[in-house]
């Protein structure tokens, strides 16, 4: 894997060269429109056939594809969703997040801490002189935060449902193909596909970068097939089908020959556009300007020009001379001419593994997200590319997508029922996403209301429309993705409800950080040499957990760094502002407070030097402390902001940590200190220095810097609270199941110091039940 960088390409003033743009476009065709460009290989053959009249059927499914694609895939989302990205992110977190900010929505533990150090400016001010009234309405209540964050929470589930269900049905539909190509092989469909899917999981680790150059080729050349194939259709079989792009046909349909059953096809249609949430959910990946151009420049007429020819060939298949000429003629395999048919289905199955691609990168981007505002279990999350930070690998997920993507092809073995699953599924995450896209639009776009309730009500009404025909299909494989979506759901919320009670707890247990000062000499506690890094939730305060350890044991570490990370509602935090560094009580006490501020989408945690990253920030808080302008005050003293690239200053600047035979050095414009110790033993040596124009280094901060690595050379040790969730008795039926499925999960997800690569030997875990 690539190494992870601390800051994204495209949120730190990373220009964007058009060499660059039509690069990520080619990267682009392989991992987000591979989805899109195989939907045709199972839209019109999930309609069923006797659907499918020798009246003006074709031309009104056709209508009702051109329209969708047109209105939902170009207008809804490469024109103006794409626009609503939060600092390069995209997805349905990505525009809670945007909620959180310019509207006080948030819910989360991190989001209702008025702390001023966990601020962090994304340099857009907020504006509260336009929509103030609608502001403060959704403000006040309550019930319409938690109604935003379930809504967020619900479009995630609908990702993950999509991104389990795509492959099955993808693999599905060409391996199909490849059946009726050759007949005597009656139980080829799902070994085949079965195959396809093992593999294309397999691939999952190389990331986004590699994939998409190696799928690329294939989605190019499977674009190129069928829009020829598509133009052949329309020319041989039907030439007039172009006049059903008018609006006309779909009037028809309302208004003729409508019945449940037709009505219930539109199920069907809704597929055509499935992969369109996830240029708006792969936008991490790529950018915003490349997802855009290759969808309008080449994936959009290539689809128009694919599904008027099938829908060219079906309307001369239906008439009543050639009703019995083809079998399973809404297939898009019979429309292909016989003489290229075996290569078109081999490039299917090649195709729609690629197809695949798009919903399992947006479930990774949606799952990182949801890890950062705690809205998940712990997961190992793996970073594929140094240049693009969103583009991220996560194994548990990956296999858990291939276990359940199996479980459907085997279990369902029928692409119309597993059609008609997804098609909920997508309609359902499209609904959210329009929900949130007009509150976007009102808060953070501060458009007129007016504007804001159009957005919902055109593409909502649309959206309801194909919600109430797939509604009509639940009993026939719709009720799967129900299933899966409330056990996804159950499972975010009850996180999310377990980790903002252990806050609340902790809060409220904390003891004040004189109790710590003031009374250690009162109780006997001692000092013991080495660092003692102290892994703690709370930004002010000791927390209860510390208290309860020193009460049993009096003896901490010669220097404490209580460490907290505090995800924001934003998708990077820079390096120069991440690290919050401080003092808790008097200077001699050599106790310091850390807090690490990350967005939803750094990989903080999981960096390899993440502990000397710390002892740096440390070692310039202690240089800056006297003469830093910028800083945050806190109840425990005065915080400073560390790890600023400093041109001209007047502090200190930790560079490098380095080995060498017991010395240590400082040195600065005027002056190189040498303390040579007496033993020949292998020591770490930190190196400090000092800008040109700065003053001589005091000799309080020389010998506070020199005890400071004494103390990392003596050792280092974690402590960590390990916190047990019980249920008060008498509680709700509801607050006892959500506290019970997270300890279920606490207990069997990933352990928090694996995330932060804490060595096993040096981790000191203390326990406490939390009753709530």
């Amino acid at each position: 894997m690539d190494p992870q960088l601390s800051s994204p390409t495209y949120s730190h003033g990373f220009k964007e060269t058009w060499k660059h743009t039509m690069l990520l476009s080619l990267q682009s065709i392989g991992v987000i429109y591979g989805r899109l460009s195989t939907a045709p290989l199972y839209v019109f053959g999930s309609i069923p056939v006797e659907d499918l009249k020798p009246d003006e059927s074709a031309y009104e499914y056709f209508s009702f594809i051109f329209w969708t694609l047109t209105i939902v895939s170009l207008l809804k989302y490469a024109f103006l969703v794409l626009r609503a990205d939060d600092d390069g992110e995209g997805g349905p977190f990505a525009l809670y997040s945007l909620l959180c900010r310019h509207a006080k929505v948030g819910l989360l533990p991190n989001d209702t801490s008025a702390n001023e150090v966990m601020q962090y400016d994304v340099g857009i001010p907020f504006k509260t002189k336009l929509k103030a009234r609608v502001k403060w309405g959704i403000e006040k209540h309550k019930h319409i935060h938690y109604l935003i964050l379930f809504l967020a929470l619900f479009g995630s589930c609908m990702v993950i449902g999509d991104a389990m269900l795509t492959p099955a049905i993808s693999v599905m539909s060409a391996s199909s193909g490849l059946q009726r190509l050759i007949e005597s092989l009656t139980y080829i469909p799902v070994p085949v596909a079965c195959a396809i899917l093992v593999c294309l999981f397999a691939l999952q680790h190389y990331g986004s970068h590699k994939i998409g150059f190696i799928f690329a080729p294939v989605i190019i050349i499977w674009l190129f097939l069928i829009s020829g194939v598509g133009v052949y259709n329309v020319f041989k079989y039907d030439h007039q089908i172009v006049r059903a792009i008018s609006p006309v046909y779909i009037y028809r349909f309302m208004r003729n020959n409508i019945n449940m059953d037709r009505y219930r096809a539109l199920g069907s249609v809704i597929l055509c556009v499935a992969g369109s949430e996830a240029m708006f959910a792969d936008l991490g990946h790529f950018s915003r300007k490349s997802i855009k151009i290759t969808f309008i420049s080449l994936i959009y007429p290539v689809l128009i020009l694919c599904y008027a020819g099938q829908a060219a060939f079906i309307s001369h298949s239906v008439s009543q001379k050639n009703l019995n000429h083809w079998k399973d003629f809404n297939h898009l395999s019979e429309s292909v001419p016989l003489h290229i048919r075996h290569v078109f289905i081999v490039l299917s199955l090649l195709a729609s593994a690629v197809g695949s691609q798009a919903t399992i990168t947006a479930c990774f981007s949606i799952i990182k997200q949801c890890l950062a505002l705690g809205c998940f279990p712990r997961v190992e999350v793996i970073h594929t590319s140094n240049k693009i930070n969103g583009q991220v690998y996560i194994p548990d997920i990956n296999w858990l997508l291939m276990v359940l993507s199996l479980g459907v092809t085997i279990g369902f073995h029928d692409t119309a029922q597993i059609g008609y699953a997804l098609g909920t599924a997508i309609v359902l995450g499209m609904l959210v996403t329009t929900c949130l896209m007009s509150l976007v639009i009102a808060l953070h776009w501060e458009k007129s209301l007016f504007v804001s309730a159009s957005f919902l009500v055109v593409f909502g009404s649309i959206e309801a429309m194909y919600l109430s025909s797939c509604i009509l299909n639940f009993h026939r494989g719709a009720w799967f993705l129900i299933v899966l979506s409330v056990f996804s759901w159950t499972t975010m919320l009850a996180w999310h409800y377990g980790t903002q009670k252990k806050y609340e707890f902790d809060l409220q247990n904390k003891v004040s950080t004189e109790w710590l000062t003031d009374l250690s000499p009162v109780l006997g506690v001692s000092r013991v040499p080495g660092i003692g890094f102290i892994y703690t939730d709370i930004v002010t305060g000791i927390p209860a957990f510390f208290s309860h350890f020193i009460t049993n044991l009096p003896a901490f570490h010669q220097v404490l760094i209580f460490v907290s990370f505090k995800s924001l509602p934003v998708p990077f935090v820079s390096p120069t502002r991440r690290y919050l560094i401080g003092r808790v009580g008097p200077k001699e006490n050599k106790i310091f407070r850390c807090i690490v501020r990350y967005g939803y989408c750094d990989g903080v945690k999981d960096t390899d030097d993440f502990e000397e990253q710390i002892i740096r920030s440390i070692g310039e808080f202690i240089s800056l402390e006297e003469n830093d302008l910028e800083s945050l005050t806190s109840p425990d003293g005065r915080m400073i902001v560390v790890g600023k690239l400093m041109s001209a200053g007047n502090a200190s600047i930790p560079l490098q940590v380095t080995s060498n035979m017991g010395s240590t050095s400082f040195t600065n414009s005027d002056t190189e200190i040498n303390e040579q110790g007496d033993s020949c033993v292998r020591r770490k040596k930190v190196q400090f220095l000092l800008p040109a124009n700065s003053p001589r280094m005091r000799t309080s901060v020389r010998d506070e810097l020199q005890e400071l690595i004494d103390a990392r050379e003596s050792g280092t040790a974690y402590l960590q609270g390990h916190s047990h969730l019980a249920v008060r008795e008498g509680s709700s039926f509801l607050k006892q199941f959500l506290i019970r499925t997270y300890v279920f999960l606490d207990k069997n997800c990933r352990e928090p110091h694996m995330a932060l690569n804490i060595p096993h030997a040096a981790l000191v875990e203390v326990s406490m039940v939390y009753v709530v």
